[in-house]
């Protein structure tokens, strides 16, 4: 199905909020000493606390706190001075205590939001909450002989819980929500990103109404790992929900799976309430305190923000919002465009070689600008090629294409290439002079045309004289000085 993107799916409004589970990016999990790294073997990454053997206590990370307390201040939200947590109850064999650590009625961070564009339109979602929360361990179903596993390595991994208001009214915006906060949680250094390897994961609350209705049922679909399952998976449930009701059926509340294979998703079980899992402050941890002075150090160690940034882009540089807000999809990437910027002085052609060539090249390659072979001074420098006439477009695209696998971050190499190419344009104006005069005895007809009024004859002798130079005079200075002759 193709990716929802107006209003209206077939005269319903569609309803979306998101919960995503981030990886914080500390060494060692939130209530215990473990090592929180990727890929070791089964069970050799879990202590006593995390196997909930018995007399063990938990001891909160402090650096998984301040993680919570810079997302918290990037997005504008308040950090609760004091908050809770709670033992959330369930039975799962790969929950060893029986419950998990999280919070419940009073979370770390509380409100906030994320602004991003859909295409050019810009979007602001209001965000609920963020809390911190410890990670389960996980089932493993293959290579046992039939039976399963349990590998807890994962139990007890620090994570924020971020969860938006529901207001995204399509899959389209589902996506580049989660894909601004995706880039926002890297940019901040909290989480690395990794949907892989599960650090990043999106739960979806999708339901559907008639408009001016009240929300109708919703339905959960759980651990999305890539933005193109997000996409897929949320326009299939928005046309079977539509289909059921359509059918006369009501949308029963549940927690539902994706399929990639298939494209669509299955009932996993009957989604639960907060009442279901008895939560009530865990008697092992105090309250969180965070004082002013916490807040105010973590504030000043914080990077400039991606709004920020783009706001300075705007204003410095003349960058339309749409432009800025690109340009800050990553750190790496704003880091790339500041370089080749001022190595040129021209930030608007840095964009559009960014958003053009340099961007057809990695998605070709299905990487991002953390694997640009092009070093950014190499870039500024073919640009600065470019604005003094040096080459052409066609030229510049030309050496583009033979310095992409070169990593060498020498702007000298643009010249080695414009050289060894022959793509250098002839500027001399005497030199084009010369050639406009041929040109013009060669063409009186043209000449004659011209001063009829024929403009399309002009074209045809600037024709003439590229032809004559082969393609090498500065275009811009041969319709300058062929407007002069003919005006003579």
């Amino acid at each position: 199905m193709a990716s929802s993107s107006s209003k209206l799916i077939r005269g319903y409004e569609v309803v979306i909020g998101l919960e995503n589970h981030v990886q914080l990016s500390t060494v060692s999990k939130i209530f215990s000493g473990s090592s929180t790294a990727f890929g070791a073997e089964p069970n050799t990454q879990a202590s006593a606390v995390d196997l909930a053997l018995p007399g063990t206590l938990p001891v909160l990370n402090r650096g998984a706190v301040e993680r919570a307390i810079r997302f918290g201040l990037a997005v504008g939200a308040k950090v609760a001075p004091l908050s809770i947590f709670a033992r959330k109850n369930y039975f799962y064999p790969d929950l060893p205590k029986g419950y998990q650590i999280s919070q419940f009625e009073i979370p770390v961070v509380q409100g906030g939001k994320v602004e991003f564009f859909v295409g050019d339109e810009k979007k602001v979602v209001q965000l609920t909450r963020a809390h911190l929360e410890e990670d389960a361990g996980k089932s493993l179903h293959e290579d046992y002989h039939g039976q399963s596993g349990i590998d807890l390595n994962r139990a007890g991994t620090p994570l924020l819980e971020i969860v938006s208001e529901p207001e995204m009214r399509s899959a389209a915006e589902a996506c580049e929500y989660a894909k601004t906060l995706h880039a926002l949680v890297m940019w901040l250094g909290i989480c690395d990103g990794n949907m892989q390897e599960g650090s990043f994961r999106c739960d979806v609350n999708v339901s559907v109404r008639k408009p001016g209705e009240p929300f109708g049922t919703r339905r959960e679909i759980k651990n999305l790992n890539s933005f193109r399952y997000l996409l897929q998976a949320v326009d299939y449930e928005v046309n079977w929900q539509i289909d059921e009701i359509e059918d006369g059926r009501k949308i029963q509340q549940a927690t539902v799976l994706f399929n990639p294979d298939t494209g669509e998703t299955r009932a996993m079980r009957s989604k639960e309430d907060s009442a279901d899992y008895r939560y009530f402050p865990d008697p092992d941890l105090p309250p969180l305190v965070i004082g002013a002075d916490w807040i105010e150090r973590v504030k000043q160690e914080m990077p400039e923000l991606p709004s920020q940034m783009a706001k300075r882009f705007e204003e410095q540089d003349g960058l339309s919002p749409y432009d800025a807000a690109l340009i800050t999809e990553s750190l790496a990437k704003a880091r790339y465009f500041e370089t080749a910027r001022d190595a040129c002085g021209h930030p608007k052609l840095v964009v559009n070689w960014m958003n053009g060539e340099i961007a057809r090249l990695l998605n070709a390659k299905g990487q991002t600008f953390e694997d640009v072979h092009v070093q950014p001074r190499v870039l500024g420098r073919l640009i600065e090629r470019i604005s003094s006439g040096v080459i052409s477009n066609s030229g510049a695209k030309d050496v583009f294409k033979a310095i992409c696998e070169d990593s060498r971050d020498l702007p000298e190499v643009v010249d080695e290439v414009i050289k060894a190419l022959g793509v250098e344009q002839v500027s001399d104006t005497g030199a084009i002079e010369a050639i406009l005069d041929e040109v013009l005895a060669a063409n009186p007809k043209s000449v004659e045309e011209f001063r009829a009024g024929k403009d399309k004859a002009f074209n045809a002798l600037v024709g003439q004289a590229m032809k004559a130079t082969k393609g090498k005079a500065n275009p811009s200075l041969v319709n300058e000085l062929l407007k002069k002759k003919l005006a003579g």
